[in-house]
């Protein structure tokens, strides 16, 4: 392994925790430590909120569905950017109101217990009880993504890539809190956004332009390039239905409750949808240029979600290399942060 690779995720591996430990320094309360003493600005917001949503997933899953099966992949894109958009002009608002007004709630369960008077604490222990097993396994998935990616990546035993990923995790977000978690969630996805931008312009200037490369992919397989082909009505309503997830993310939700002011929201929704939408763009532009540009090179991927991987390892000079891998990294490390802050506090 290059040593530039190294300096790059070093580098990435260090500033995380000193933003967490600059977090732990800002922090005097438990509402500094569980919602920011909800004094997020609208970027923070919108980046933190989109980095702790999409995991490595952005950089790994989506591409590697877009060069598997072309288009017909795509309506999940759709699917995701319209339940975020709605998730953003209707609940964000409403829930940055409703948890100030219901006793300063800082937490979801929190939330449900004083939004409907509930002296039984039911809704509080069985929506905490709900958040802390499913986000176990969403947790821990994460934590088992860190491990394959430095094994892959750097040919490091699979345990030691869990615990360093785990282990810097775990830091950041015990020792600063819901800042830390929302500061590096913003450094996380500036990376994640620079990286799904730069890797399909540089790949599409390698194959000769968009022209080259999609006359490519229709020389291999013309139903790559068609979004219907391979599907059905019901298989397009499966992958639309993803979006309907958003309303029900306590890691996602819990940013909108921590905007400085509900005035800030509609500034927050731009940059996020922005965000959003350029960096699920940028995936699937990564898995469907890497078709054409693996059938020019002669060969062809194994696991189609390493597809990022490999063109950042063959296209970038080592340094940079770093910092995309970094960024899938990133992708990881803003979910697991964000879960388990959310679990922590019932």
């Amino acid at each position: 392994m290059e040593y530039g690779v190294i300096i790059s995720i070093g580098i990435y591996l260090v500033g995380m925790l000193v933003i967490g430990y600059f977090a732990y320094n800002r922090t005097s309360d438990l509402s500094d430590y569980m919602l920011g003493g909800r004094n997020l600005g609208p970027a923070v917001t919108a980046l933190s909120a989109g980095a702790s949503d999409m995991s490595g997933w952005l950089l790994m899953g989506l591409p590697g569905a877009m060069y598997a099966t072309g288009l017909s992949s795509g309506w999940i894109v759709v699917g995701l950017t319209l339940g975020a958009y709605l998730n953003w002009l209707y609940v964000a608002p409403r829930l940055r109101t409703y948890t100030e007004v219901a006793n300063n709630s800082i937490t979801i369960p929190d939330y449900f217990e004083n939004r409907f008077k509930d002296e039984s604490r039911v809704l509080r222990i069985v929506s905490a009880l709900v958040i802390f097993v499913f986000f176990t396994f969403y947790t821990s998935s994460g934590m088992v993504s860190g491990g394959e990616l430095f094994k892959s990546s750097f040919d490091m035993d699979y345990l030691w890539g869990v615990w360093i990923t785990a282990g810097v995790v775990i830091l950041y977000t015990l020792f600063g809190g819901f800042l830390a978690v929302s500061w590096t969630d913003f450094v996380q996805g500036t990376i994640m956004f620079i990286a799904l931008i730069l890797v399909p312009i540089v790949t599409v200037m390698e194959v000769g332009g968009i022209g080259a490369a999609f006359s490519e992919i229709r020389s291999i397989d013309p139903t790559l390039l068609d979004a219907f082909k391979g599907t059905s009505v019901i298989g397009i309503f499966s992958l639309l239905a993803w979006g309907l997830g958003y309303f029900g993310q306590p890691h996602i939700i819990v940013r909108f409750m921590a905007i400085n002011s509900i005035k800030e929201m509609k500034q927050a929704r731009r940059i996020g949808m922005g965000w959003m939408i350029f960096s699920l763009v940028g995936a699937m532009f990564t898995g469907l240029i890497g078709i054409a540009y693996f059938s020019q090179a002669g060969t062809k991927l194994d696991n189609p979600e390493t597809v990022f991987i490999v063109l950042s390892k063959v296209l970038f000079h080592p340094l940079i290399t770093g910092f995309l891998l970094a960024a899938i990294l990133a992708a990881i490390m803003s979910t697991i942060s964000s879960q388990l802050l959310v679990t922590a506090m019932p």
